[in-house]
C-alpha cells in the first residue's frame, strides 16, 4: 500500500488545531521574551552583567532540553498516539508557566526553563501529525503553513509581552500560561487521533535518546545527507536572532523601535511566503527545486545584509530572506518521504535534537565571530562576517542537498 492510500483525511478542524496549536505555543514563548531578561535581572538585584551571565545560561539549557527530549516525545508519539503528546505538551507548558509566574527565587525560574524545554516539543509532534495525514506531495505546503504558524507567534508575541510586561513582569506569564491550558482544553474535544493503532511502533529507549534517534537518520538512502543540510540551514537561520539587534545597533545605529520594525517585516513576509506562496510553488516545481531556490535566496539575501553599508540597502535582503522559507518545509517534505509511518516521530524528534545543538552552537558561534570581525584581529573590520558565514552555510548545505537528491532513487521520490 502506498504512502497516498495510508494517509486519512484530515478534518479541516483536526488541521486548524494543529495549527492553532503551534501557533499559540510560539505566542506563548513570545510573550515571555520581552520580560524574561528584566526578570532575570530583578532576581540580580539590577546586576546587568550577571544578569546577562545567567540568562545566556537559561538559553543553553532550554536547548540542551530540547535536545535531549524531542527524541523521547517523539518515541512516545509513535507509541501512543500524537494526541496524547500534543495535549500532554500543552498541559505541561499551561502549568509551568505558572509554575515561573509565582517562582519566588532563580533556581526556581532555571527549573521552569528546564521544564519548558522539556515540554515545548509540540511542533515536532505537530510535525509527525501533518505528516500521518497528509499524502507526501502536499506535506511541504502544509509544512510551511506550521511555519507560517510559527512566525505568527514570534511576530505578535514579544509585541504583547512587552506592553503587558510594562504592567508588571509577571503578567505575561500568567497569559501564556492561560493560552497553553486553553489550548489543550480546545483540544481534549477537538483533535483526533492522526495515528491509528495498527501503524505504531513499540517504544524502545534506543529510539528515544538523541543517538539513538540520529541514528534512523543514518538507516535510510540519503536521509542523513538531507539531515546535514537541514543542520546547516538551521543554523544559518539561527544567525538572525543571535546577532541581528547587536549588528543593527552597531552598524546602523537603530533603535528599539526601528529594530521591532525591521523584524516584524522580516516575520510578515516570511509568514507571506510559507502561508500562502510555497504551496503553489511546490506543485510546480516540485520539492527538490523549491529547496535549491529557498537555499540559494537565502545565501543572497544574508550576503546582502552582511555587505549593505546602509539601513535601506540592508532592506533588499528582506524579500531575499523571506524565500528563504521554501527551504526547511520543502526539506521536511523529502525527509518524510524516506520513513515509513511508524517512524515519523521518530524523524521529527530527531530533527528536534539537530535544532537543539544548532540552539545551542549558534549564539556563541555567530557573537564571537562578531566580536572577532569588528576588533583588532589582523587589522580586519567586516562587522558583517556573521551574516558571510551564515550564507557560506547554505551554500554547504545546497552542496549537500544536490548530491543526495541527485541519485535515482531520490530523483524517483521526489
Amino acid at each position: 500500500m502506498t504512502d497516498s492510500a495510508q494517509m486519512r483525511t484530515p478534518s479541516r478542524a483536526a488541521f486548524a488545531f494543529v495549527f492553532v496549536t503551534v501557533m499559540l505555543d510560539m505566542l506563548a514563548l513570545g510573550i515571555i521574551v520581552p520580560v524574561l531578561p528584566k526578570l532575570v535581572i530583578e532576581f540580580r538585584g539590577g546586576d546587568a552583567a550577571s544578569a546577562a551571565t545567567i540568562y545566556g545560561l537559561f538559553g543553553t539549557v532550554w536547548a540542551a532540553m530540547q535536545f535531549l527530549f524531542s527524541p523521547v516525545l517523539g518515541a512516545l508519539s509513535d507509541r501512543y498516539g500524537r494526541r496524547r503528546v500534543i495535549l500532554l505538551s500543552n498541559f505541561g507548558l499551561g502549568i509551568d508557566y505558572v509554575f515561573m509566574a509565582v517562582a519566588p527565587t532563580l533556581p526556581w525560574l532555571l527549573v521552569g526553563r528546564v521544564i519548558s524545554g522539556i515540554t515545548s516539543a509540540s511542533y515536532s509532534t505537530a510535525g509527525a501529525y501533518i505528516a500521518d495525514v497528509t499524502p507526501p506531495d502536499q506535506r511541504a505546503a502544509k509544512f510551511g503553513m506550521l511555519g507560517a504558524a510559527f512566525g505568527i507567534g514570534f511576530v505578535v508575541g514579544p509585541a504583547v509581552g512587552g506592553m503587558l510586561g510594562s504592567i508588571g513582569l509577571r503578567l505575561p506569564f500568567w497569559l501564556a500560561a492561560a493560552l497553553s491550558l486553553a489550548n489543550a482544553a480546545y483540544g481534549y474535544f477537538i483533535l483526533p487521533e492522526s495515528l491509528p493503532p495498527e501503524r505504531r511502533a513499540p517504544f524502545q529507549w534506543r529510539r528515544a535518546h538523541p543517538l539513538g534517534a540520529l541514528e534512523l537518520l543514518r538507516s535510510r538512502p540519503g536521509l542523513f545527507g538531507l539531515a546535514m543540510a537541514g543542520f546547516l540551514s538551521i543554523l544559518a537561520h539561527d544567525s538572525m536572532p543571535s546577532m541581528f539587534v547587536l549588528y543593527a545597533d552597531y552598524r546602523y545605529g537603530w533603535d528599539e523601535r526601528a529594530v521591532g520594525l525591521v523584524l516584524a517585516t522580516v516575520g510578515i513576509s516570511s509568514m507571506i511566503v510559507q502561508g500562502g506562496v510555497i504551496g503553489p510553488v511546490v506543485r510546480k516545481l516540485g520539492e527538490r527545486r523549491s529547496l535549491f531556490i529557498g537555499l540559494v535566496c537565502g545565501a543572497l539575501g544574508l550576503t546582502v545584509y552582511a555587505w549593505a553599508p546602509t539601513g535601506t540597502l540592508f532592506m533588499i535582503g528582506v524579500p531575499l530572506t523571506a524565500l528563504y522559507g521554501f527551504a526547511n518545509p520543502s526539506l521536511q517534505g523529502l525527509m518524510t518521504r524516506r520513513v515509513g509511518p511508524t517512524e515519523q516521530g521518530q524523524l521529527q524528534g530527531a530533527n528536534g535534537s539537530l535544532m537543539g545543538i544548532a540552539s545551542m552552537i549558534a549564539p556563541v558561534l555567530f557573537t564571537q565571530t562578531f566580536a572577532l570581525a569588528i576588533g583588532a584581529v589582523g587589522g580586519l573590520h567586516l562587522p558583517g562576517a556573521p551574516f558571510l558565514l551564515a550564507a557560506l552555510m547554505l551554500v554547504g548545505s545546497l552542496m549537500v542537498a544536490w548530491r543526495v537528491t541527485s541519485d535515482r532513487l531520490a530523483q524517483r521520490i521526489s
